[in-house]
């Protein structure tokens, strides 16, 4: 009874301890709060703004009037973010690696955008923008609360606002009126 009563109480203890360990993916550090490592930091901001530029592209061709002005912004905000990490990379002040192809399931999703037209690309769109700003957030939150680089945690503090301002905006995107859509 004693190992027993041990044992759970290690794997208590040890619980925090794992959980940052693991990758960003599996969202378990999202949810306790735990600042992501340096690298899975650099990668998930690598990734999603290179699906923001991507999905944004896009939504300038095939997207509604009140879609093209916000992709424009989306694709001027994370092409200068995607410089920055790449300048904080790239200097040796941070010990990272920045991917140049996006995840598989970011990769899904701009092939869905692809294929989409007119309601069902709004739709998708919208959703994606709204899902990859809150993402955005938390991680950018956790990490200038918690991560272990003093030039990455200041970055992130500093780029926080436009974030927030990016989430707002695109929680905006889905309430206008679909006038002249067409599927």
């Amino acid at each position: 009874m004693k190992r027993t009563i041990i044992a759970f109480a290690c794997a208590l203890l040890a619980g925090p301890a794992l959980a940052q360990s693991l990758g960003e993916k599996t969202g378990v550090n999202s949810a306790l709060g735990v600042a992501p490592t340096t690298a899975d930091f650099v990668k998930e901001v690598a990734v999603s703004d290179m699906f923001e530029i991507e999905s944004s592209k896009l939504a300038e061709q095939k997207g509604t009037a009140q879609e093209k002005p916000f992709a424009r912004q989306m694709v001027t905000d994370h092409t200068k973010t995607s410089g920055e990490l790449k300048d904080l990379v790239g200097n040796g002040k941070v010990q990272a690696t920045v991917p140049t192809t996006l995840d598989s399931s970011h990769q899904s999703k701009l092939d869905k955008l692809k294929n989409a037209n007119g309601k069902d690309f709004s739709s998708d769109y919208a959703s994606y923008q709204v899902s990859a700003h809150e993402d955005a957030v938390s991680l950018f939150e956790r990490y200038a609360k918690g991560g272990d680089s003093a030039e990455l945690k200041d970055w992130a503090g500093k780029t926080l606002p436009a974030l927030r301002h990016h989430l707002d905006m695109a929680k905006e995107l889905g309430k206008a009126p679909s006038v002249g859509q067409t599927k």
